[in-house]
């Protein structure tokens, strides 16, 4: 598998969210909390993306950040997944 084959993307299920900010603690380069009071997660310029399903790329050096956010998510919300595939490797869908 390339580099590429492994590729993750995170999103946020608002829905779900109960903003604790946890996610925002371990990964903030990833996650923010907004006005509403939910996280989302931010794009590479590091800007909030609040559309609905919204991903964005898993910087390689934060995975562990991000996982760990996806296991401490009292929300349950937080879904990592392969680009290429589509597949959740972390949060509530992962297999």
């Amino acid at each position: 598998m390339t580099a590429q084959d492994e590729a993750l993307e995170v999103w946020i299920d608002q829905d779900l969210c109960t903003g604790d900010g946890i996610c925002a603690q371990y990964a903030p380069e990833v996650f923010e909390l907004d006005i509403d009071g939910l996280a989302y997660v931010k794009s590479a310029d590091d800007e909030l993306l609040q559309d609905k399903g919204a991903t964005t790329p898993v910087p390689l050096p934060l995975l562990n950040d991000v996982r760990d956010s996806a296991k401490e998510c009292p929300g349950d919300c937080i879904h990592v997944r392969r680009v290429a595939d589509r597949v959740e490797v972390y949060g509530p869908d992962a297999e």
